[in-house]
């Protein structure tokens, strides 16, 4: 299969940049993402996390009054 695709693409001019461009840009949103959840204050992490629970906690309390 991998024969088949990089024959197919043999006769394009430039098209080894692709892969670069991809890789540089997973790994700058990697890095950006990474760089916010570390900032990311604790009580904000803290609201964060809890929001799954309460929300279940809200849609139990309404359905039993």
């Amino acid at each position: 299969m991998l024969k088949f695709i990089s024959h197919s693409f043999d006769g394009m001019d430039g098209i080894e940049i692709y892969p670069i461009i991809s890789l540089l840009l997973f790994f700058i949103v990697f890095i950006t993402m990474l760089i916010i959840v570390i900032k990311l204050p604790k009580n904000k992490v803290d609201e964060i996390s809890q929001l799954p629970l309460e929300n279940e906690t809200n849609s139990k309390q309404n359905n039993y009054e």
